[in-house]
């Protein structure tokens, strides 16, 4: 597990972070960033993100957004980046996605994976009991950890309910990159390496 330390200029990304239009580019710089809820309380509950995935919109067979395809569950797609995607699959997990480029640039970045930082406690409680490494290691399990629901589709991430802080920093031969999981539906776009992780990371998805 992580040392708890953070430096006193810790804030927010700013909306700037998320309104290129180089998906992959965002992918990879939201490793080492502090995912952070709030619990009910107010207290802190974060994590480092160790494992993304980039979905790229209209050309992208696996993305929600594929063809221009526009319904009131990806609506949000089609908001201007720094916006939070969340959607319900299997009929059991929440995921948790990061809009990003302009408005009606409908790209996302589903987090797959994070170690815990502060609040073990409270995703303990939300998850049962198991090793701390299988808390958060897949977006379901992260999203339970967090207590991510659609109530947070559409949070703003320069707001108060859900944001994204700096907090680490990796060189680029620390970060791997490969193809994106449980999409063979995609055809070749199921081979793109859009899904990004932390080399031997306890924490990445398996």
């Amino acid at each position: 597990m992580l040392p708890v330390q953070f430096d006193a200029g810790m804030e927010k990304l700013p909306r700037e972070f998320y309104l290129s239009t180089n998906t992959a580019r965002i992918a990879r710089r939201l490793l080492g960033k502090l995912l952070v809820v709030p619990g009910e309380s107010g207290r802190r509950v974060s994590g480092m993100i160790v494992e993304v995935e980039a979905y790229l919109g209209v050309d992208d067979r696996a993305a929600h957004s594929h063809g221009g395809r526009r319904t009131a569950r990806n609506e949000v797609m089609y908001a201007g980046g720094g916006h939070v995607y969340v959607f319900f699959i299997y009929g059991m997990y929440y995921q948790l996605n990061v809009v990003t480029g302009p408005a009606d640039h409908p790209h996302a970045i589903l987090i797959r994976a994070v170690e815990p930082v502060e609040g073990i406690e409270i995703m303990r409680d939300r998850r049962g009991a198991m090793k701390d490494t299988n808390l958060t290691s897949g977006p379901g399990k992260l999203a339970i950890a967090f207590g991510v629901t659609r109530e947070l589709n559409g949070a703003d991430l320069t707001g108060d309910r859900i944001w994204l802080e700096e907090f680490r920093k990796f060189p680029k031969k620390e970060i791997e990159a490969g193809r994106r999981i449980g999409i063979d539906y995609a055809g070749i776009d199921a081979e793109l390496p859009l899904r990004f992780w932390l080399k031997g990371n306890a924490f990445v998805s398996r």
